[in-house]
C-alpha cells in the first residue's frame, strides 16, 4: 500500500492500541488495516520531526507479530540498533509522545530504558544485540524462568560486525537455550549491504528448496552443451552435498542454530506463525525474516540511494525536504578526497557501511576499484588499512566519530605500534545532539591522546578540512587523524598573523597578554567570541587555532612564555582531551600557568539539539566567558 492513499477520519485501530496487550484480541484480519495505519502515522509524525523513517516502515508487520506472539516485558525484546524501534515505541503506549521524537525531553530516536520498561538497549552502535540476548537469556534460565523468552531482531547489516558472529558462535554451542534470533533481512544498513554474508542472505532469498531448484536445473542445464544433462543426473543424485547447494540454510544449522525461513516479512500471519514456532523449539532458532525499507511509502521505495535511512523534516506528500540545506562539513571532505584521487592513485578509501553518510560515494563513483565498504567491521577496516598501508598505497578510513570507539585496540595496536601511514577521517565529532548518547562524537580525541605516534587534526572551517586533509595524507609514518562536527560547514576564520605553526586568530595586542586561548577544531569561532567578551572586562587576549592539535606543539609552550594564564576550548570529552595534553606538556616544560579547561563533561548526554546540548554544559561564549573571568581575578 501506499500512504498517500490516506485513511479516511474515522476511529482508527492504532488509537485503541496503548500496550502490547491491546494487540491479541485482534482477528487476523484487522493485522493489514492497522499496519496500513502505522505507516501513515509515522509518515506523517516522522516527516515532522525528522528520525529515522525507512527503517520502520520496513518492520511494522514484523513488529506486530512480534508482540503478538511475544508478551513484552515479560519477553525481553533486543533490537540491534534501536532505530528500527519506532514501531515497537507506538505499540508500548507511547503514541502520542511522537510529537517530541528526537527533541529535547522528548521521546528518543532509540530504545530507552527511561522511556519505557518495554525497552531494553539504548547503544546505538550495531552489532551487540546478540550479546545482550545471549546473556540475558542465560541468565533467566539459571534463575530457573524458563517461561521468559528473549528474542534479538538484529538486521542483515548489523550481521556484518564480528561481535554478532561472536555471540553466534556462544549462542549456537548451548542447544537448550530459549533464544529468538530474527534476522530482518532488507538488503541494506544504510545503503545496501555488502559482503560475503550479504550473498549468503541472498542466496537464502532466493531459494525456496531443492524440488524448484531441480526444476530449474532441468531445464537450464539441460540447454548445456555435452555436459549438461550429465550433471544434471549427478546434482539430481547427491544427498548432503545437494542440501547444502539448495540449502544453504545449513551454514546456520550447521552451526547448531535452527533454521526457519526466508518468511514474507509483510506477511504478518507468516511472521507471527514462524515466530511461534520459534517459541516452541526450545533451543535457539534463527528466523529469517524478509522486508523491505520504505514500504508503503514511494518516495522512500524510489530512493535508491538509502531509502529514507534517515530524514529531515519533509513534505509528506513528496518526501521533499522544506528547505535546502546548507553546505556541511562533509561536502568540503568529500569533495577534496575526489581531488586528491584524482591526483594520487595511492590513495584509497575505506569505510564500514557509511559510503553515503561520510561522504565517500563520490570517490566511489570516480574511482569504483580504489573504495572498499567492510560492512559494519570498524575494526577490520582499521587492520585492513594498515595493510594497505604495508603495500604501498595510503588509505583514508572515513566512520562517523563515535564509532572509532570500536576500534581502538586496532588503532593502537595495528596502525599506531606499526607506523602505519593510514590516515583516520572522522565525522560526526563532538555533540550531535537529536541521537542521543551513543552517537555523540565525544570521545575520539581522548582515545587518541594516548597512542604513541598519532597525529590528530581539528579543522576549524571548511579550507581548512580540505588544507589538513593533504596535510594528513602526506604522512607515511604513523596514523592521522583529521575530525570535524555534524552540520552546516563554518564560516571561514581566516587568521591574523601567526606564532610558527600556530594561526593567531584574534590579539588585543602583540605582546604580552592576560589570557591565551586555544581554540580546538569548530571551538575557534567560540574561542574568538569569549575573548571579545572578556576584552570589555580590561582584560587581553590571544586565540590561536594550533591546527593539528595532538601532540601538543613546541609552538605553543613557546607562546604560553607570553601570557599570564590559559585557556583550552574544546568539543571533547574534557577528561583526557587537549586541556588535559596541554597542561601535562606545560608541566613537562617547567611552565606553571593554570590551565583552564573547558569542553564536554564525562556524563552521557540526553538527546536534544546541539545548541541546546552546548547551553546545557556550559559550553558557550556567555558561559565560558563568565567562568574564565572568574578564573582569572581569582589566579590573580
Amino acid at each position: 500500500p501506499d500512504s498517500s492513499e490516506r485513511t479516511p477520519d474515522r476511529v482508527q485501530l492504532l488509537d485503541s492500541i496503548n500496550g502490547p496487550e491491546d494487540l491479541k484480541p485482534l482477528t487476523a484480519a484487522q493485522m493489514p488495516l492497522l499496519a496500513k495505519e502505522i505507516r501513515e502515522f509515522l509518515v506523517d509524525s516522522v516527516s515532522k520531526t525528522g528520525g529515522h523513517l525507512g527503517p520502520n516502515l520496513g518492520v511494522v508487520e514484523l513488529t506486530l507479530a512480534l508482540h503478538r506472539v511475544f508478551d513484552s516485558p515479560q519477553d525481553a525484546i533486543v533490537f540491534d540498533t534501536g532505530h528500527q524501534a519506532y514501531v515497537h515505541k507506538l505499540l508500548t503506549g507511547r503514541r502520542d509522545d511522537f510529537v517530541n521524537l528526537r527533541k529535547k525531553g522528548g521521546l528518543s530516536g532509540y530504545p530507552s530504558r527511561t522511556e519505557s520498561e518495554h525497552d531494553i538497549v539504548e547503544n546505538s552502535h550495531a552489532s551487540t544485540g546478540l550479546s545482550w540476548a545471549d546473556g540475558i537469556a542465560k541468565a533467566r534460565r539459571l534463575q530457573g524462568r524458563r517461561d521468559r523468552y528473549t528474542v534479538a531482531v538484529i538486521g542483515d547489516g548489523a550481521l556484518t560486525g564480528g561481535m554478532a558472529w561472536e555471540a553466534i558462535n556462544n549462542i549456537s554451542a548451548d542447544k537448550d537455550l530459549p533464544l529468538v534470533i530474527v534476522v530482518n533481512d532488507n538488503e541494506r544498513s544504510y545503503a545496501p549491504t555488502t559482503g560475503g554474508l550479504a550473498d549468503h542472505l541472498a542466496t537464502l532469498r532466493m531459494t525456496r528448496g531443492y524440488e524448484r531448484f531441480l526444476d530449474w536445473g532441468k531445464s537450464t542445464l539441460a540447454r548445456t552443451p555435452v555436459v549438461g544433462s550429465a550433471m544434471y543426473e549427478t546434482l539430481h543424485g547427491m544427498k548432503k552435498g545437494l542440501k547444502d547447494i539448495v540449502a544453504p540454510q545449513g551454514m546456520f544449522e550447521d552451526l547448531g542454530l535452527k533454521y526457519l525461513g526466508p518468511i514474507d516479512g509483510h506477511d504478518e500471519a507468516a511472521v507471527e506463525s514462524a515466530l511461534r514456532r520459534a517459541r516452541a523449539f526450545g533451543g535457539p532458532v534463527l528466523v529469517h525474516v524478509i522486508t523491505q525499507k520504505g514500504r508503503g511509502y514511494a518516495p522512500a521505495r524510489e530512493d535508491e540511494a538509502d531509502r529514507f535511512h534517515a530524514v529531515g523534516v519533509i513534505n509528506p506528500e513528496t518526501g521533499l525536504a522544506f528547505a535546502e540545506g546548507g553546505r556541511i562539513w562533509t561536502d568540503e571532505f568529500s569533495e577534496e578526497m575526489c581531488e586528491i584521487g584524482a591526483e594520487r592513485p595511492d590513495v584509497v578509501a575505506v569505510t564500514a557501511a557509511m559510503m553515503i553518510p561520510v561522504g565517500l560515494d563520490k570517490f566511489a563513483e570516480r574511482f569504483p576499484d580504489r573504495v572498499f565498504d567492510v560492512g559494519i567491521a570498524e575494526q577490520h577496516a582499521l587492520t585492513m588499512a594498515s595493510g594497505l598501508a604495508f603495500a604501498g598505497l595510503h588509505p583514508v578510513v572515513a566512520v562517523y566519530a563515535t564509532f572509532l570507539n570500536r576500534a581502538f585496540d586496532q588503532l593502537l595496536m595495528d596502525a599506531a605500534l606499526h607506523k602505519a601511514g593510514i590516515t583516520v577521517v572522522l565525522d560526526r565529532a563532538g555533540v550531535t545532539g537529536t541521537d542521543g548518547p551513543s552517537h555523540n562524537g565525544m570521545w575520539d580525541m581522548t582515545i587518541s591522546a594516548v597512542v604513541p605516534g598519532l597525529r590528530l587534526a581539528a579543522p576549524r572551517d571548511g579550507a581548512q578540512v580540505r588544507r589538513q586533509l593533504r596535510e594528513a595524507i602526506d604522512v607515511s609514518n604513523g596514523p592521522t587523524v583529521l575530525r570535524f562536527p555534524k552540520g552546516v560547514v563554518a564560516h571561514s576564520i581566516d587568521r591574523v598573523g601567526h606564532l610558527g605553526s600556530l594561526d593567531v586568530l584574534h590579539e588585543t595586542s602583540q605582546g604580552s597578554v592576560d589570557l591565551l586561548i586555544v581554540g580546538v577544531g569548530t571551538m575557534a569561532s567560540t574561542a574568538i567570541s569569549v575573548a571579545e567578551k572578556l576584552e570589555t572586562q580590561g582584560l587581553s587576549v590571544r586565540v590561536v587555532d594550533p591546527r593539528w592539535v595532538l601532540p601538543v606543539s613546541p609552538d605553543l609552550l613557546q607562546a604560553v612564555k607570553h601570557t599570564v594564564a590559559v585557556a583550552v576550548i574544546e568539543d571533547n570529552l574534557v577528561a583526557g582531551g587537549i586541556g588535559s595534553a596541554v597542561t601535562l606538556a606545560l608541566r613537562q616544560a617547567g611552565h606553571s600557568a593554570p590551565v583552564h579547561c573547558y569542553g564536554i563533561p564525562k556524563e552521557f548526554l540526553r538527546h536534544a539539539s546541539r545548541g541546546q546540548v552546548l547551553e546545557q554544559i556550559g559550553l558557550t561564549p556567555d558561559a565560558i566567558a563568565t567562568s574564565l573571568g572568574n578564573e582569572i581575578r581569582r589566579d590573580s
